[in-house]
């Protein structure tokens, strides 16, 4: 039985995102989604929130054989205490490779765990959460961007934000 786990801070989970943990589900007997937490972000949406709407775009797609946590320590000590031997992250053409390449090698000297990386789906590979967020932010369409949940949530978040700063 091998476990992974695909790491991310998921703000918002995108469907490049989702692609990339449905592709691990095929390939693993067990995939652990794990949003991290990172104290020196500031996410737009709730830890709580992230997890909810990754499990739900998760149900809808029939994944049975992942769970979805979340995390405020190494993802290392996650991996270790859920026996996971291997990290997936996907990569777009975009330098994710250098960022991800350190961390992998950081991660291996931690825990012995390894990095596995799935090239983004081409059609997918423009898409991230901060491209997704500013998209909104300046009234565009993010559908088929992000899970048909993310778009309302999307707006409303916005919203506040917007009359936070009025």
């Amino acid at each position: 039985m091998t476990i992974a786990v695909c790491p991310g801070s998921y703000d918002p989970v995108t469907a490049g995102h989702l692609d990339v943990i449905e592709r691990s589900a095929r390939i693993f007997t067990e995939v652990h989604v794990v949003v991290a937490v990172n104290a020196a972000k500031t996410p737009m949406f709730s830890e709580e929130t992230r997890v909810d709407v990754i499990r739900r775009a998760l149900v809808k797609d029939g994944c049975s054989n992942v769970k979805v946590a979340s995390t405020d320590g190494l993802i290392t000590d996650y991996c270790t205490k859920v026996g996971a031997t291997v990290i997936v992250k996907g990569l777009r053409q975009n330098g994710d490779y250098e960022a991800e390449l350190g961390m992998a090698l950081v991660n291996r000297r931690l825990s012995g765990v390894e990095t596995l990386f799935l090239p983004a789906d081409p059609v997918l590979e423009h898409v991230s959460s901060t491209v997704v967020k500013d998209v909104a932010r300046h009234g565009g369409d993010v559908t088929g961007m992000v899970p048909d949940c993310v778009v309302s949530m999307l707006d409303e978040a916005l919203k506040k934000e917007k009359s936070h700063h009025d």
